[in-house]
């Protein structure tokens, strides 16, 4: 952590710039992997740190070390030694030339903590493990590809794409929840609590570097900057734009960063599309990643302009009733989006999707109209990130 110790952190996940690849081919393929998302990042970084120098330049005096901000442009060799970072090559999640630099530059090593941080961390991946190779067996996606499965009952067409997104989700549920204690038993990525990091952007708050071992040991640390995914939050919160906050944590940051705020509109929703769109260009050429990508905005615009058209005119009990719906047709909404993902072509996704009346398209159009029949709001990022909510019971109370 050196002279900044919680300077930002980690941001989308890492790519290893010899390996660009689509995901989809290999099974345990965390996503796109690209040495330009890296360099975007730290070109971001190098221009924050010339904005302030010459800020400093036109005040006439220096302000100090602000929060995140590189002590100087790295030379060509650093630059190099941060892409092929082996913390990155061998786990995955993304993360800010400032968190590599904070690792390097870590006073006292030895006082982080990493076996407990990393066995907390990784306790539900066997579980997890378990149950993809369970419901992979029993409802293998190569079913879908067969002739036979389109001769089917309507219901256990609707029913199929449920198993095979809770397969993918376990999958990747290991596969990130891995990549995290490989950070973690490196000790990569870790600051003081007291820094209030989050994935992605790191530490939000300064906290002075401790001037001695005892006192490095006395502080308690978290490993939030190079956290990936939200298991919980994944599953059980309530909303579609709140189920891409705790999905791939650190992509999602980099993604707002810098695709979502330099898209060219000013609404959510078509922001969203755009960055809908470049993410799915991440992924890969298969269309089945662009008829997924695409569908969330329409999503997005269904459930804003509905929501804030019927949930507030509903009393404490109508509105528990309100999410438990939501939840049940967003986890639905994603099951129709994942077959996207996994069929990958154009013919096949469409073919699936055709086989269920293309449901859940159908389904956010009816939404929307109403929504905008009963005079419901746009949907704004700002509300995305102070009202995101779960069915924790706790939360519900709330409501």
């Amino acid at each position: 952590m050196g002279s900044s110790s919680c300077g930002p952190g980690a941001h989308l996940v890492h790519l290893w710039p010899p390996h660009f690849t689509f995901s989809g081919h290999h099974p345990w393929d965390l996503g796109p992997h690209s040495g330009p998302t890296l360099l975007v990042s730290l070109a971001s970084e190098v221009q924050d740190l010339h904005l302030a120098q010459r800020k400093e330049m036109a005040s006439g005096f220096s302000k100090g070390p602000s929060l995140g901000l590189l002590p100087d442009v790295p030379s060509l060799m650093e630059t190099l030694s941060y892409s092929y970072c082996y913390v990155g090559i061998m786990t995955g999640p993304f993360f800010r030339y400032r968190t590599y630099l904070d690792w390097l530059e870590q006073p006292f090593p030895g006082a982080v903590p990493s076996l407990r941080p990393l066995l907390r961390r990784a306790w539900p991946a066997p579980l997890f493990g378990l149950l993809f190779l369970l419901s992979s067996h029993l409802f293998p996606l190569e079913a879908v590809r067969e002739d036979a499965f389109y001769a089917r009952p309507l219901p256990a067409r609707l029913f199929y794409m449920i198993p095979v997104f809770f397969a993918f989700r376990m999958r990747f549920y290991v596969a990130w929840i891995v990549a995290e204690c490989g950070c973690i038993a490196a000790g990569f990525g870790a600051y003081p609590v007291a820094a209030k990091a989050r994935a992605g952007g790191g530490p939000t708050l300064h906290c002075p570097p401790p001037s001695s071992p005892e006192k490095a040991a006395a502080l308690e640390y978290d490993y939030e900057t190079i956290r990936n995914i939200d298991c919980y939050g994944t599953d059980f919160c309530v909303r579609v734009r709140d189920g891409m906050r705790y999905w791939n944590m650190t992509v999602q940051w980099w993604l707002a960063q810098y695709i979502y705020k330099s898209a060219p509109a000013r609404s959510y929703v078509l922001r969203s599309a755009w960055t809908m769109l470049l993410s799915a260009y991440w992924h890969g050429l298969h269309p089945g990643y662009y008829l997924s990508f695409l569908t969330i905005p329409l999503c997005l615009a269904a459930e804003g302009r509905l929501e804030s058209a019927l949930r507030g005119r509903l009393g404490p009990g109508g509105q528990r009733a309100w999410d438990w719906v939501h939840w049940f047709l967003k986890m639905r909404a994603y099951d129709y989006m994942s077959m996207g993902f996994v069929l990958l072509s154009l013919g096949q996704t469409l073919r699936y999707w055709a086989s269920i009346y293309f449901c859940i398209h159908v389904l956010a159009l009816v939404a929307l109209g109403l929504g905008l029949a009963l005079g419901g709001h746009s949907p704004s990022r700002r509300k995305t990130g102070s009202q995101a909510t779960s069915l924790a019971p706790e939360n519900l109370r709330e409501e």
